[in-house]
């Protein structure tokens, strides 16, 4: 059975305020991602949470604390546990508290429509859903439907974006890279694109042009014209 650590988050949050270990060193010791162990040393994460110390609770040992201040490199290692915890296996979907459940839907609709890659049993892990609720809003048949937004997961906090990159990075795997048909129009080839723009233009200018010479012979013709006739008139 895997040595599990106790409160990764409350002993990130020790970690980071009472030595001087670095982010992917402590990332590394409590299974974390060293840009959210960063977020908690700005006070962007894990706000509210009481800082657990893993020596108090023999996890950690101040020795191992110290060898891992003076090399960068060294990987913290977990004491071996004088009280064995059972491996937790979670099965079915993920726990969503009561106050964020009325967000899921709209969660469901953002991964719908923003991932459609997902699987039903990836946004059922992501959010903590039914594959039935996913089919419902695939197919527009949920009760609420209507009203429904779509809502960034992340945002409500129903899952991590470290959760969601990675399920999104496994059902991206294996898939045929999109054909021309699927993304739609292609460029067009450069000889269509001459003709269509300065063939096409040449065209209309040279028109143009003839038109404008019709125009001018036939003023100057009507011109010398009147003309004529004017001077026939003076000779009376």
């Amino acid at each position: 059975m895997a040595q599990q650590l106790l409160m990764p988050k409350a002993t990130a949050v020790w970690l980071v305020d009472n030595t001087a270990l670095s982010f992917d060193q402590i990332a590394q010791f409590c299974k974390l991602h060293p840009l959210e162990v960063k977020a908690i040393a700005d006070g962007e994460a894990a706000q509210g949470i009481k800082g657990l110390d893993p020596i108090a609770t023999g996890q950690l040992s101040r020795d191992e604390i110290e060898r891992g201040e003076k090399d960068i490199n060294y990987k913290l290692k977990l004491l071996e546990p004088k009280v064995r915890v059972p491996e937790s296996k979670r099965r079915g979907p993920r726990y969503t508290p009561v106050s964020k459940r009325q967000d899921r839907p709209n969660a469901i609709l953002w991964l719908v429509r923003n991932h459609p890659e997902l699987k039903d049993a990836q946004v059922s892990r992501l959010v903590g859903t039914t594959k039935s609720t996913i089919e419902q809003i695939r197919e527009r048949t949920h009760w609420n439907a209507a009203n429904l937004t779509p809502m960034d997961p992340v945002t409500l906090g129903l899952c991590s974006q470290i959760d969601l990159d990675l399920e999104v990075e496994k059902a991206s795997k294996g898939r045929p890279l999109p054909t021309a048909a699927e993304l739609g129009a292609s460029l067009q080839p450069a000889s269509e694109t001459e003709n269509l723009g300065f063939g096409g233009f040449r065209s209309e200018r040279e028109e143009e042009k003839e038109i404008d010479a019709d125009a001018v012979f036939a003023k100057l013709s009507s011109l010398k014209s009147t003309r004529r006739d004017e001077d026939d008139d003076d000779n009376f």
